[in-house]
C-alpha cells in the first residue's frame, strides 16, 4: 500500500484524477476494496489538491460521482448475479462477514448502505449484496447517494488540510523537519490503515467476540452439575457408600 501511496504522489496533471476515480470505482464495482481501500486514493488526492496539482472542487466531485457510479454497478451485478456471486472462492473466502452483512442488510434496510460505506470491506461488499437482496433501486440510490456525499468529502477535505498543515509547518520548522515529520505520519497512517484492513478482512475482531461469547459448556447437560467435578464426585461417592453412624447406648 506504501507504493501505491508513493506512486500517486509522483503523479502530475489530469491522471491523478483518472487514477483516483479509478480506484474509488473499483471498489465497489470491480471489488478492488478487498485488496485496497479507495480512502486511500481520495487522501493522497486531497493532499495533491494542497500543492496545486490538481482543483480541489473538481476532484470532490469526481470522487462523489465515482463512488456512486461504482456502487450502482456493483448493486447491478449482485442483482443480476446474486446467487452465483455468493458462490465464488473470494466470498467465500469472507463468509462470515458476507453473513454479517446479509443480516444487517435484513435489519437495517437501506440504511445498511450507508453504515457499509464507512468500513472497507463492507465498502465493497454491501452494494452486490443488496442488490442480490432485490431490494429496490431508488432506496438504495438514496443511501448511497449520501454516504458517498459524506465519506468522499470527509476523506479529500482531510487529505487537503492535512497538505496545507505540512506546508505551514514547513514555514515555522524549515523543510527537512517536515519532512521528517510527514514520513512518520504518513507511515504510521499506512500501517494503522493496512492493519485495519487486514482485521476487517479476516473479521477477527467480530469472530473473537463471538468465540468469547460461547459458554464452552452451554451444550453439556452436566456443565452445571457439581458432581462434575472430580473432587466433588469423591466426596459425594465417599458420603453415600460409607456405613451411617451408630449411636452408643450408653449416649
Amino acid at each position: 500500500m506504501s507504493g501505491i501511496t508513493h506512486f500517486l504522489l509522483g503523479l502530475h496533471g489530469p491522471v491523478i484524477y483518472v487514477i483516483v476515480a479509478a480506484l474509488v470505482f473499483g471498489e465497489a464495482a470491480l471489488f478492488f476494496g478487498f485488496v485496497l481501500p479507495g480512502e486511500t486514493a481520495i487522501v493522497v488526492g486531497g493532499v495533491l489538491a494542497s500543492q496545486g496539482r490538481v482543483s480541489l472542487p473538481l476532484l470532490l466531485t469526481i470522487v462523489v460521482v465515482a463512488a456512486v457510479v461504482g456502487d450502482s454497478v456493483g448493486y447491478e451485478i449482485g442483482r443480476r448475479y446474486g446467487p452465483r456471486l455468493l458462490e465464488t472462492r473470494a466470498m467465500r473466502k469472507y463468509q462470515g462477514k458476507v453473513g454479517r452483512a446479509q443480516d444487517m442488510i435484513r435489519r437495517r434496510g437501506p440504511l445498511a448502505v450507508f453504515i457499509g460505506r464507512f468500513t472497507a470491506l463492507l465498502r465493497a461488499l454491501m452494494p452486490a449484496l443488496v442488490g442480490s437482496s432485490k431490494m429496490p433501486y431508488h432506496r438504495f440510490l438514496i443511501f448511497n447517494m449520501i454516504g458517498g456525499v459524506l465519506w468522499g468529502t470527509v476523506f479529500t477535505l482531510g487529505g487537503y488540510y492535512a497538505g496545507q498543515a505540512f506546508e505551514h509547518t514547513a514555514k515555522l520548522v524549515g523543510r527537512w523537519a517536515a519532512i521528517a515529520v510527514a514520513i512518520v505520519i504518513v507511515i504510521a497512517l499506512v500501517v494503522w490503515s493496512i492493519r485495519k484492513h487486514r482485521g476487517e478482512t479476516t473479521g477477527a475482531g467480530p469472530a473473537a467476540e463471538e468465540r468469547l461469547g460461547d459458554d464452552p459448556a452451554g451444550d453439556d447437560p452436566a456443565g452445571d452439575d457439581p458432581a462434575a467435578d472430580p473432587a466433588i464426585g469423591r466426596a459425594l461417592n465417599e458420603t453415600l457408600t460409607s456405613e451411617p453412624a451408630v449411636a452408643s447406648p450408653d449416649a
